[in-house]
């Protein structure tokens, strides 16, 4: 039943050749079993998972079961869970548990699904990687000695190693479709304020957007047409018509405008992941699609732009984490300033440590106008690159990473490097445009994804080319167990 996408699991259900009960002990059963080679979950909600299994298949007997009515997911652990500890992997929130559900989990549980745990990720989503953890690193199920990809390495390795069908991530500047790239998975960050930021922990507030991992691109339709709407609490969410974005899956894409960046197929390109990349954009113009020479002169602006800002939301919302209110305190403090300092450092980890210092220093007197200004003029520069760039054509295509996975340590003590695995995703996060990563590839037997981004709100015809390449491909079939 491990082997089951989410959209056969809809027809199980719904024929009787199975449960969601049974499905939920067999799953629950190979996390317990296997999970321990690939640290992919911080949680497991086992008693919650069966009661809701129970009530679904109720509604499924009944028949007024919604689509997703009994299919197990788990969730990103920076994603608020009522009753149930959101950590976001670090020792400052080990012992948070929220007394609410983030939007998106409300929405997804009112579509019936089931909540299997909580997924490990890079401490506060600040990573690429999965090694900033304060639980450890998740291991990529391709080969456990290499990276799953981050932030949300935990959900896309579960999916990768058939823990779970489908997922929920966070990407801010790469972190849903970096680790789906690295784990053969397919995941989708969706155009900001398509999903509702409310109940996730924030990061980079401007940059921060929810998305799903999934195996395939009908899957990751179905799980974004549940967990996509409206919210009045958020109010960076899009007032947007609900989308069925399974509805149009089965169209051609005969006619598409495909640009092909040149930028991104310069110096630091993997040259086999370069010709994974071309063979796939070949299997495209088989279909009918036209390839487009195109040019994003700024892009080599979105990295530097990227950790000026992020870092500086990220000194901004991490400031409520001060051994007060909730989250770690230091022991016996000998005053305020000592609280403050101590909880804070014991806390946080590395990597956060790091980018709270500079983004605290872009924000203050005198480097204000210096660095955090400029690179909101950088942003903007990037984002019109896109917005030129979609008057000639429908959607834009490159590899997703620059080159597979990497081995665990290999860029640890580095962060230069481990940022410029998000060469290609981050100016997506800078204009609020839509991206997703498929499979479409080996190297040396690790996995290799395209990145498909998409123009604001066309997450429909996105999935739509996602899936007709998937017909004609078996790379998203390829397993790593």
């Amino acid at each position: 039943m491990h082997q089951l996408t989410i959209a056969e699991i809809i027809r199980g259900l719904r024929s009787k050749e199975f449960s969601s009960t049974e499905l939920t002990r067999h799953l629950l059963g190979r996390i317990q079993q296997l999970d321990g080679s690939y640290n992919s979950f911080i949680s497991i909600t086992e008693e919650k998972a069966l009661a809701q299994a129970k009530a679904a298949d109720q509604r499924l007997a009944d028949g007024d079961a919604p689509v997703l009515c009994g299919v197990p997911i788990a969730h990103k652990d920076i994603i608020c869970t009522s009753g149930v500890r959101t950590s976001c992997a670090s020792k400052m929130l080990d012992n948070f548990i929220p007394p609410y559900d983030a939007t998106l989990v409300e929405n997804l549980n009112t579509a019936g699904t089931v909540t299997l745990g909580k997924t490990n990720m890079d401490e506060f989503a600040m990573g690429s990687s999965n090694e900033s953890s304060y639980y450890g690193p998740v291991k990529n199920p391709w080969d456990t000695g290499y990276v799953p990809g981050g932030s949300s390495g935990g959900s896309a390795a579960a999916v990768a190693a058939l823990l779970v069908p489908g997922a929920t991530a966070t990407d801010t500047g790469g972190s849903i479709r970096q680790p789906a790239a690295l784990t053969n998975t397919t995941g989708l960050k969706p155009t900001y304020g398509r999903v509702s930021r409310f109940g996730v922990v924030a990061y980079a507030s401007s940059l921060d957007q929810a998305g799903p991992i999934a195996r395939n691109a009908e899957d990751a339709a179905h799980l974004l047409s549940a967990m996509a709407s409206h919210d009045p609490k958020d109010s960076t969410s899009l007032d947007h018509p609900h989308t069925d974005f399974t509805a149009g899956l089965d169209n051609s894409v005969a006619g598409l405008k495909i640009g092909v960046p040149k930028e991104y197929f310069g110096e630091g390109l993997n040259p086999e992941t370069a010709s994974r990349v071309q063979d796939a954009l070949k299997e495209l113009e088989k279909l009918g699609a036209q390839l487009v020479d195109i040019s994003l002169p700024h892009t080599e602006l979105a990295i530097p732009a990227y950790y000026v800002i992020a870092p500086a939301e990220a000194s901004a919302n991490l400031s409520r984490f001060d051994g007060v209110r909730y989250g770690h305190r230091c022991e016996d403090p000998s005053d305020l300033r000592d609280l403050y300092m101590r909880s804070r450092g014991e806390g946080f980890g590395e990597e956060v440590q790091r980018r709270i210092l500079v983004g605290t220093y872009a924000l203050s007197a005198g480097y204000y106008d210096a660095y955090y200004n400029k690179a909101q003029q950088a942003r903007r520069l990037v984002k019109q690159d896109f917005v030129q760039a979609f008057d000639k054509v429908d959607v834009i295509m490159g590899p997703t990473t620059p080159s597979p996975a990497f081995k665990l340590g290999a860029k640890s003590a580095n962060p230069i490097a481990m940022y410029l695995e998000d060469i290609y995703t981050i100016a997506t996060n800078l204009a609020g445009l839509p991206g997703m990563s498929i499979p479409c590839g080996l190297v040396n037997n690790m996995p290799v994804g395209l990145q498909i981004t998409g123009n604001y709100l066309d997450e429909a015809r996105m999935l739509n080319i996602a899936h007709q390449y998937q017909q004609v491909t078996d790379w998203h079939k390829a397993s790593a167990v």
